[in-house]
């Protein structure tokens, strides 16, 4: 994986296309989301889990988008900073920071760990 890598996967997120994202994951891919009732937020583990959990973030926030993107990569790990902006159903609008650590495998993503902003 390179930095232009994560671009293009960023590309992919923000295009909504969840068959080009997934060309980046590993068969057996763990996401870790930002928030849950777990020290690691929520996991979801497996090709399977990992896509029906991104097509969610669009169905629950369809006009989701990841701006002011900033990557690098050393050896098998990563990392991703953006700025996350989108819409609730009731209007409101989220803006937060945050980054996605990355850990590859095979020059794909096996792990990625996202991290954001609490804002109150």
């Amino acid at each position: 994986m390179t930095k232009d890598d994560l671009q293009a996967y960023s590309d992919a997120w923000n295009a909504h296309d969840i068959d080009r994202i997934m060309t980046y994951h590993t068969e057996d891919c763990v996401f870790d989301t930002g928030g849950g009732t777990e020290k690691y937020g929520t996991r979801f583990s497996g090709y399977d889990q990992v896509r029906k959990r991104f097509i969610e973030v669009w169905t629950d926030l369809p006009d989701v988008r990841f701006e002011q993107g900033s990557h690098f990569v050393s050896g098998n790990r990563g990392c991703s900073e953006w700025t996350f902006l989108a819409t609730r159903p009731d209007g409101t609008v989220i803006e937060v920071e945050g980054c996605d650590l990355f850990t590859f495998q095979d020059g794909k993503i096996r792990i990625k760990n996202s991290l954001l902003k609490d804002r109150k």
